[in-house]
C-alpha cells in the first residue's frame, strides 16, 4: 500500500474521506433539470409522469368497466403465471438483507465513516413505521383474519372453518403477511438507495441503483424510464391507499353518526371526497413544514395514537385471551415460517387460488409500494450503520405489527367464537372491509371514544404516508435532488389526492388497485438487480475503508476485472 502523501495533514482527512467515498462522476444530478415558475424539475421525468397520470385517469374513467376488465385480466395473468417469482423474489430480499447485516458489510455506515444521524432514534423509528404500513394495520387488522377464519386457513392449513383451529391458523397467516417479509422488501430498497445516494454521491433517485451496471448511462433514457415507473407507481399506489382509507374513515363517521347522533349522515360520494380533501390539507401543511417540523411530528402523533388505541383494545378486551392468542399465533407463524415462505399451490388441488388472492396479492402490494417507502427510508437514514438500519427496519416494526395483529385479530376472533357468531363476519361480508374495525368496537365499552381515536389515527397515518410519498416524488421529478423547494413538494399531495378523488367519483378505484398490484412484477425484477448492485457497492466500500485506514486514497474505480464496468462508466447514452 503506498505511503500517505507528505502534504496530507490530519486537517485534510475529513475532506479527503468525503471525496473518496463519493462517486467520481462528472455529471451533476441537475444536468437534465430546468427552472420554470420558480420550480426546478427534471425536463423528462416531471412532464411525462404528469402526462401518463392524466392519460391513465382519463382512460380509466372513459372506458369504465371495459378497462377494469383489462386491469383484472392483467392482474390475474400476473398472479397466476408469476406467483412463483414473487415467492422466490421476496424470500431472496429477506435472505440477502439478513446476510448483509450480519456479515462484514454490516459495519458500513450510510454516508461514509464520519456521517452522523440526522434524526434521533425515536423519531427515525416513528417515521419509518408511519410511512411503511401504519394505515394498513388499521384497515386490514380485523378484516383479513376474519376472512381466513371463514376459509379455514385457505389452501395452506385447510382446517374446519369458523372453529378454534381456524382462529389459530388465521392469526398465523395474518402475522405472516404483515411480519418480516414486507419489511424485507422495504428494507432492501431503502438500503440500496441510501447507500448509492450517501456513499456514492449519486442522485436520490431509483436510477442510481443501476450505477454499478450501467455507469453514467443512468443519466440517459434508461434511467428516465426507471424513474418514470417509480413516480407513476408511487402516485397510483398512494391514490389507491388514500381512496381506501377515505372509505374506512367514512364508514367510521357513519358508524358514529348512526349510533351517537340524532340523525345519520346523508348518503353520497361527497363524504369520502370530503375526507380526501381533509387528508390532502393535512398532508400539504405537513409537506410545507418540511421533514423535521412536519412529517417527524406527525409520525410521533401517529405512534402515540396507535399505542393508545392498542392499549385500550387490549385492556378493555379479553386481555389474558389476547396474550394467549399472541403466543399461540406466533408459535404457529414461526413454526411454519419456512414452509409458508416458499409455499406454492402446485399441490393444492381444488383449494388452489387462495394464495393468489392473499399472499401473492400482498407481495405485489409491498413491492409496488417499495419505491416511495424505500426512498423515504433512505432519505432519513443517513448516519446509520447497515446493521443498525437492517435490524431496526426489519425487526422493530415487524414485532409491533405482530403484536397489533394478535390484539385486533384476537379480539375479533374472541367475539366470533365466544360472544356472537357472525357479529363481525356478517357485516364484513355484507358491507365490505371498511366496516370491520368499527363493528369490533361496537362490542367494547367506550365505543365512541375508541371509534373517534381510530378515525383520527387513520387521518394522521394516511397523511403521513402521502407526505412521505409527496417528498419522494418531488425528489425524483427534480432529478434526484436531496432537497427541493417547499412549493414543489406541495404539488404532489394535490396530484395524489385529486387522482384518488376522481377515481372514487368514477368508480375506478378498484380497477386502479388491480393495476397497481400488477406493477409489482417489473419492480420485483428491479429489486432483484438491486441486491446484486448493492453487494458490489458494499464490497467496494470496504475496500475503500481499508485503504483509508492505511492512509491511502486510491481511485474508487480502480480494481479487479470484475469491477471494470463499475469502475469505468461507459459513455452516457444520448
Amino acid at each position: 500500500m503506498p505511503d500517505r502523501p507528505a502534504d496530507t495533514t490530519e486537517e485534510d482527512r475529513p475532506e479527503r474521506r468525503e471525496q473518496v467515498f463519493h462517486a467520481d462522476i462528472d455529471e451533476a444530478a441537475s444536468e437534465n433539470s430546468v427552472e420554470r415558475f420558480g420550480l426546478t424539475v427534471h425536463s423528462v421525468v416531471f412532464p411525462i409522469s404528469l402526462l401518463c397520470i392524466l392519460v391513465f385517469i382519463t382512460v380509466t374513467l372513459l372506458l369504465g368497466e371495459r378497462v377494469a376488465v383489462v386491469y383484472r385480466s392483467v392482474f390475474r395473468f400476473t398472479n397466476t403465471n408469476f406467483g412463483w417469482f414473487y415467492i422466490l423474489a421476496v424470500n431472496s430480499y429477506l435472505i440477502a438483507l439478513l446476510a448483509i447485516a450480519f456479515s462484514r458489510y454490516g459495519q458500513v455506515r450510510l454516508g461514509g465513516p464520519d456521517a452522523e444521524p440526522e434524526f434521533s432514534t425515536l423519531a427515525w423509528l416513528a417515521m419509518l413505521f408511519s410511512s411503511g404500513m401504519g394505515v394498513g394495520l388499521l384497515f386490514f387488522g380485523v378484516s383479513e383474519p376474519i376472512y381466513h377464519f371463514l376459509s379455514g386457513g385457505g389452501s395452506f392449513f385447510q382446517v374446519p372453518p369458523q372453529t378454534p383451529a381456524a382462529g389459530r391458523t388465521a392469526t398465523a397467516l395474518t402475522m405472516f403477511h404483515w411480519g418480516f417479509h414486507p419489511w424485507a422488501v422495504y428494507g432492501i430498497v431503502g438500503l440500496g438507495l441510501a447507500f448509492f445516494t450517501f456513499n456514492r454521491g449519486l442522485p436520490l433517485s431509483f436510477r442510481s441503483i443501476f450505477y454499478p451496471v450501467w455507469g453514467s448511462r443512468i443519466y440517459g433514457w434508461r434511467g428516465h424510464v426507471v424513474d418514470l415507473i417509480a413516480v407513476i407507481a408511487t402516485v397510483f399506489g398512494l391514490a389507491t391507499s388514500i381512496g381506501l382509507a377515505a372509505l374506512q374513515i367514512d364508514a367510521g363517521l357513519s358508524f358514529v353518526a348512526t349510533n351517537y347522533l340524532p340523525v345519520g349522515l346523508l348518503a353520497g360520494t361527497w363524504r369520502p371526497i370530503a375526507v380526501i380533501a381533509v387528508v390532502v390539507s393535512v398532508t400539504t401543511l405537513s409537506t410545507l413544514a418540511g421533514i423535521d417540523a412536519g412529517i417527524k411530528r406527525l409520525s410521533k402523533v401517529n405512534i402515540g395514537l396507535m399505542m393508545a388505541l392498542l392499549g385500550l383494545v387490549a385492556v378493555a378486551g379479553p386481555t389474558v385471551y389476547l396474550l394467549d392468542v399472541f403466543s399461540s399465533g406466533l408459535a404457529a407463524y414461526l413454526g411454519n415460517l419456512v414452509e409458508l415462505s416458499f409455499y406454492a399451490e402446485a399441490f393444492a388441488g381444488d383449494g388452489a387460488g387462495w394464495q393468489h388472492s392473499y399472499t401473492i396479492f400482498y407481495w405485489g402490494f409491498w413491492i409496488a409500494w417499495s419505491p416511495f417507502v424505500g426512498m423515504f427510508l433512505a432519505r432519513i437514514s443517513k448516519g446509520r450503520t447497515v446493521r443498525e438500519f437492517v435490524t431496526s427496519v426489519l425487526f422493530i416494526p415487524s414485532l409491533f405489527s405482530l403484536v397489533w395483529m394478535a390484539v385486533f385479530n384476537g379480539s375479533a376472533l374472541f367475539i366470533e367464537l365466544n360472544l356472537a357468531s357472525g357479529g363481525i363476519s356478517d357485516p364484513l361480508q355484507a358491507q365490505g372491509q371498511a366496516v370491520a374495525l368499527f363493528e369490533l368496537f361496537s362490542f367494547y365499552p367506550f365505543t365512541l371514544v375508541i371509534s373517534l381515536l381510530a378515525i383520527v389515527n387513520l387521518v394522521t397515518f394516511i397523511s403521513t404516508s402521502a407526505d412521505s410519498g409527496a417528498i419522494v416524488t418531488s425528489y425524483i421529478t427534480a432529478g434526484g435532488k436531496r432537497e427541493t423547494d417547499t412549493t414543489q413538494r406541495a404539488i404532489w399531495p394535490l396530484v395524489i389526492g385529486s387522482t384518488a378523488a376522481v377515481l372514487l367519483l368514477g368508480n375506478g378505484l378498484q380497477a386502479l388497485q388491480t393495476a397497481v398490484i400488477a406493477t409489482g412484477l417489473p419492480f420485483g425484477v428491479i429489486i432483484v438487480c438491486m441486491v446484486y448492485t448493492l453487494y458490489r457497492g458494499l464490497r467496494r466500500e470496504l475496500a475503500l475503508q481499508r485503504s483509508q485506514t492505511d492512509g491511502d486514497a486510491p481511485d474508487m474505480y480502480s480494481g479487479d476485472d470484475t469491477e471494470t464496468q463499475y469502475s469505468q462508466p461507459s459513455q452516457r447514452d444520448e
